[in-house]
């Protein structure tokens, strides 16, 4: 993607989070006839890659979890074409011009997003696709994995047999963090307006405390 300086984010704890805390993902690769084909689905980042202090903490450790329906053809093609791109979008919200100290500006969209360059490995086992789904299962609804587990067999085999598992080693981390840092003028009005704004302004807000953003005295 686009990466003005300003906006680049080195920082992979701040990509760890973004992704554990936005996991519905854009799977992107090249259909039969080099067209981008998408997929939209939920993303496990493994737990290995969050442990502080270790080789966890760089890019090339990272293991995200993912699985499509059988009947869609992304999972043949990463089957034939196993590099692909995974991209998570964070919040995001409108800036008005009106933060601005002069009146000569335009307004402009604020964003954090993380794209990430994934080698896929396909899940074919049916232990080991139960597996992946426990881990989805446990980051949106752990309670509901005992209702999972209590589920006749012959039924939870057909829903495995139903999907296409994978996992997706990743190769290159890009995080963007848009949040105006090249405008320091605009940083407490930017933060105050944010602060006031919906859901997604306010994580933008959060985030602009994050990262010393706010124009306040530290």
């Amino acid at each position: 993607m686009y990466m003005p300086p300003a906006f680049v984010d080195k920082d992979l704890i701040h990509a760890r989070r973004i992704v554990r805390e936005h996991p519905f993902a854009s799977l992107i690769s090249n259909d039969d006839e080099g067209f981008p084909f998408v997929t939209h689905l939920p993303i496990h980042l493994a737990n290995e890659e969050t442990k502080p202090n270790t080789k966890a903490n760089t890019q090339g450790s990272w293991r995200l979890l993912g699985h499509c329906a059988k009947g869609n053809p992304h999972g043949r093609f990463l089957r034939a074409r196993p590099e692909a791109l995974v991209t998570f979008l964070g919040p995001h919200a409108y800036l008005s011009p009106s933060v601005y100290p002069d009146l000569v500006r335009v307004p402009t969209w604020n964003y954090l997003a993380v794209h990430c360059r994934v080698q896929a490995r396909m899940i074919d086992d049916p232990a080991d696709k139960d597996t992946l789904l426990k881990c989805l299962i446990g980051d949106h609804e752990p309670a509901y994995a005992e209702q999972w587990r209590g589920l006749d067999a012959s039924y939870t085999e057909k829903m495995l047999a139903g999907i296409v598992g994978f996992e997706l080693r990743v190769l290159d981390v890009q995080s963007k963090l848009k949040l105006n840092q090249h405008r320091p003028e605009a940083h407490a009005a930017t933060y105050q307006a944010y602060r006031q704004g919906d859901a997604n302004a306010q994580a933008l807000a959060q985030w602009m405390e994050r990262l010393g953003l706010t124009g306040r005295a530290t």
